[in-house]
Formats: C-alpha cells, sequence, structure tokens
C-alpha cells in the first residue's frame, strides 16, 4: 500500500471530480490517499516544494516542472470557452500598459496568458483568486485576471468584461486552452500514477451516478455559491478531457509547451511535459 498525498483546489470542478475520494466512496486499490484543499496557486508551490506526492497544477507551473513530474492522464481542466477573464469595474477595450492588473499568482496559466497577450502590462500584483472580483468592486485595482466562478458571476456584480483570454488563445493557436491538471511526481512510479488515473476516473463515475452527494460536496467546500453557478463549473470544467486527455487534450499540451518557448517564458532547452502512458510495455 502507497500513500499518496494528493493536493486539489477546492473549486466545485474539484470538488465534483474528486467527491468520490473525498467521501471514500470510491476503491483506491494499491493506494492510500492522503487529500488537502488549497487555493491552486498555493497547490503549484507545495508540489514544487515536495510537499505534495501528486496535485492539481496550473499547467503554467507544470511546464517549469516537467522534469520531476509527469501529467496524469485524467482530472485535468481543458477545453473551448473556459479560459479566464479580464474584467474592469468600468467599460474599457484594452488594458493599458500602466495599468494595475490583479492576477491570481504567477505560476497560474491566467498569469502567463496575460504575459503572452499583454506582454508590455508591467504593474501585476498576485493575489489569491477570491480577492479580486472584491478589490476591482472597491476600486483598489485597475483590472482583474479572473478565475474560476468569475466567469459566471461578474456580470451580477457590476463588473465589465475586457477580454476572454481564453477566446484569444484559441482564436491565435486554434487550440482548445490547457487550464491546469494532475502532476504526479515521477518516483511515485508507473504503477502509483496508473492506480490514481483509475481512481480519479472511478471518482468522475461515481459523481455523475450520485449528483445529489456531490452536489453537497460541492457546497461545503464552496459556501454561499449558488447551486446553478456550481452546476455551471461541472459542466464547463468536467469534460471528456478531465476523464481521458487524450490526443487533443496531447495536442493543446503541446501547443502550450511551444507557444511559451516561443515567447521565452520557458526555455528552449527545458524538459518537455510528458503525459503518463497508461498502456502496458510492449515485450521486447
Amino acid at each position: 500500500m502507497k500513500r499518496v498525498r494528493l493536493g486539489i483546489s477546492p473549486c466545485p470542478n474539484d470538488t465534483f471530480a474528486f467527491h468520490g475520494l473525498l467521501e471514500r466512496r470510491v476503491a483506491t486499490p494499491g493506494l492510500e490517499l492522503a487529500i488537502e484543499l488549497a487555493d491552486v496557486e498555493e497547490l503549484n508551490r507545495r508540489f514544487a516544494r515536495g510537499e505534495l506526492d501528486a496535485s492539481k497544477c496550473s499547467f503554467h507551473a507544470a511546464l517549469r516542472l516537467a522534469e520531476s513530474a509527469v501529467v496524469l492522464p485524467a482530472g485535468s481542466a481543458l477545453g473551448r470557452g473556459v479560459g479566464p477573464v479580464v474584467l474592469a469595474r468600468s467599460p474599457a477595450r484594452a488594458i493599458p500598459a500602466e495599468a494595475r492588473v490583479l492576477c491570481p499568482g504567477e505560476g497560474t496559466t491566467a498569469h502567463l496568458l496575460l504575459r503572452l497577450f499583454h506582454p508590455d502590462v508591467r504593474r501585476i500584483e498576485q493575489v489569491v483568486f477570491s480577492e479580486i472580483l472584491p478589490r476591482l468592486e472597491r476600486g483598489e485595482a485597475d483590472f482583474g485576471v479572473c478565475i474560476h466562478e468569475a466567469r459566471f458571476v461578474f456580470a451580477a456584480r457590476g463588473l465589465s468584461l475586457v477580454e476572454d483570454l481564453g477566446a484569444t488563445w484559441e482564436a491565435r493557436t486554434g487550440s482548445p486552452l490547457p487550464l491546469g491538471g494532475i502532476l504526479a511526481r515521477r518516483d511515485l512510479g508507473s504503477d502509483a500514477h496508473a492506480a490514481l488515473a483509475r481512481a480519479i476516473r472511478r471518482s468522475i463515475a461515481h459523481a455523475r451516478e450520485h449528483s445529489g452527494a456531490a452536489l453537497a460536496t460541492m457546497r461545503r467546500h464552496a459556501p454561499g455559491m449558488p447551486d446553478e453557478v456550481l452546476a455551471q463549473h461541472v459542466e464547463l470544467y468536467v469534460n471528456d478531457a478531465t476523464v481521458d486527455l487524450g490526443l487533443e487534450g496531447r495536442r493543446a499540451l503541446a501547443v502550450l509547451d511551444r507557444v511559451a518557448r516561443e515567447s521565452g517564458v520557458l526555455g528552449p532547452d527545458a524538459p518537455r511535459l510528458e503525459v503518463f502512458d497508461e498502456r502496458p510495455a510492449q515485450a521486447p
């Protein structure tokens, strides 16, 4: 039995997908899971420091961790229409270079997209994602790069959409946007990688079969969030790529890697991000 410290975020798409594991409703043969919940940027940092064996991480952070970690083929957030949005208190057509912009963490894919598409913006402040909408409402910043439920609630809170960074990504690359996925330390070994991927898929299937119980889990970790917003999270972010990255998901990660190298965000000689291959090794 291998003990695995697994980190996930408290966001509804993760608590839905991992409901079966959080509530110990699905079997994890060969694994003893200790699940911890934290903001995704905190997870990025904790995984990089070696405090977690596997974790939901931003794919921006994952690019820098390719030497020591692999991406599991299950558990990712990837797709079209899923990207971060740039919001402002007042309508605006663009982000001036001198604007003060709030971002949800240096290692987030949201920050990577801001750097890619607005390299002249200099006054970037990294804050916990949940602080960005309130601070915009109070006029404490000019713009905010917002993730998670912000896409669904910004209009009701009187904020304006400046740019959908996911739509910009899709228009420029033709590729779905890889937001984040489950990274696992290479030294866990292929047996643990495969067992964890299977457990995640069983957890997703269990949540879909027991949606009422999964809703209760989501509510517990996102108090005050309306049920319709919880449902929108699941509909948008828990999709076929969450069950299995597949060929399209792997191609999307390759596009992200290429764009990061071409822009200078990633060094030309940096190791390439690898998706764990579940296929049994062929006999020589």
